[in-house]
């Protein structure tokens, strides 16, 4: 969930296949999308976003977005719960729903045939969806069900402590699913009301890729979203991650520590992204020859696993990483961490390192755009993140353009020894906190 935009860029690691063309497209009545025509196989995938998500929570009401977004298929317009799975399945259709901190997420796959009647039917689950009390209080349940269950993981603990300590009382800094309490007490006229902010004209952007022509799908999008809210609740707002260095141990029984450690990041739009991502990508990236894998893992063996990311929001921005290990080895583990981060930050990394990244990052994943529901959701990341729509024609030539100096001085700059967070789940052998 809260890695979406940096999967996207890892995603975009590797050229699309070389005969993809992306269209922009407009409707009549305005709405903007971005189009992959492709006639090989008779179906399109819809890959849509309205900006905002759960952090479009009103005040209170924690967890109405994530609730409203897992009831849009219990029931819309005449039609129930098993009305609509039975009429989806009867098109051969597939639609998914979801939602993060970022976005309500709407993906949708059709037959050419159906078409016209997938789209009317997922117009209905957008536009006229019936949040029945009934499938209120059952999908309710279940998501309490999982929140309760949330409480004894250590994964989740870590993360609801690592949010809270970098993004305080914005709604990055809380869970989007909401608490028990605050998901008891919704009501389906907050579910209602959820809908009405979350998901409106002013905030869609649209991937498409598939059986269709620019023209049929400006028609479509037109009919698709006639009737939503010309516009929603506003935006949360930037904040700035408060971060300070040290750790903070939450106390859970177990043979094993789960560790979440973290810095702020750098902005998409910075001049020196490129430059980081590959610095990134040395450090902890998804080789088994990063930096802290290296150090922590094959030499040490103090972990099976560890990993960083450049986590880009909308709203703010930060540096992440993340790793168990058994208790008693939790500590020389944030130790051997906090060693290489001083190490980058004073010597950079060697021309090798740089090199190796580069094949990695120019090279890897071809298979992540195999298929039209990949493209269509990577042409939203585009544009959520402001790409030209020629840029997977360029990317691999700005990692190229990456130098030796350009990394150290990004090392210099972004990697922060003193704010270096990490919050420690379990019962760690010496480590107390900081």
């Amino acid at each position: 969930m809260m890695l979406r935009i940096a999967l996207f860029m890892l995603a975009l690691a590797t050229p699309l296949r070389a005969e993809i063309n992306i269209q922009q497209v407009t409707s009549p009545g305005g709405i903007k999308a971005w189009l992959v025509e492709d006639h090989g196989i008779p179906f399109t995938s819809l890959a849509i976003d309205f900006k905002g998500g759960t952090s479009l929570d009103a005040k209170g009401k924690r967890g109405a977005v994530n609730l409203m977004t897992a009831l849009i298929e219990e029931g819309s317009g005449k039609l129930d719960s098993q009305g609509f799975a039975a009429a989806r399945d009867a098109l051969a259709a597939d639609f998914k729903f979801s939602s993060d901190q970022d976005a309500v997420s709407v993906s949708a796959k059709f037959l050419t045939e159906n078409r016209d009647q997938a789209m009317a039917l997922l117009h209905d689950a957008l536009v006229n969806p019936i949040f029945d009390q009934a499938s209120v209080d059952r999908v309710r349940e279940q998501v309490l069900s999982g929140l309760r269950s949330d409480a004894k993981d250590p994964s989740t603990i870590a993360a609801n402590l690592e949010r809270a300590r970098t993004f305080g009382d914005h709604p990055y800094g809380s869970d989007g699913s909401g608490t028990i309490e605050s998901v008891t007490a919704l009501t389906r006229d907050d579910i209602i009301a959820a809908a009405k902010e979350s998901m409106a004209l002013d905030r869609i952007t649209v991937g498409a890729a598939g059986d269709i022509t620019a023209e049929q799908l400006g028609a479509l999008l037109d009919t698709l979203f006639a009737g939503l809210p010309a516009t929603g609740a506003p935006q949360p707002g930037r904040v700035v991650p408060m971060i300070k260095g040290g750790i903070t141990v939450q106390s859970f029984p177990g043979p094993q520590s789960t560790v979440m450690f973290g810095q702020g990041g750098i902005n998409f739009d910075d001049p020196d992204y490129y430059a980081a991502s590959i610095l990134n990508e040395i450090i902890g990236g998804g080789r088994f020859t990063a930096r802290l894998m290296t150090e922590v893992r094959e030499k040490r063996g103090l972990t099976y696993g560890i990993g960083t990311s450049l986590a880009n929001f909308n709203h703010s921005e930060v540096l992440l990483g993340q790793f168990k290990a058994s208790n008693d080895k939790v500590a020389e583990a944030i130790k051997v961490i906090r060693e290489q981060w001083a190490l980058i930050a004073q010597k950079g990394v060697s021309q090798q390192e740089l090199d190796d990244a580069k094949t990695y990052s120019t090279g890897a994943y071809p298979l992540r755009f195999d298929g039209n529901s990949r493209i269509a959701s990577i042409l939203v990341g585009m544009q959520t993140l402001g790409l030209p729509a020629d840029y997977p024609k360029t990317r691999n030539a700005r990692i190229e353009a990456v130098t030796l100096d350009d990394i150290k001085r990004v090392a210099a700059r972004l990697i922060q020894p003193k704010d270096l967070h990490f919050v420690v789940v379990g019962q760690p052998t010496g480590v107390v906190d900081e």
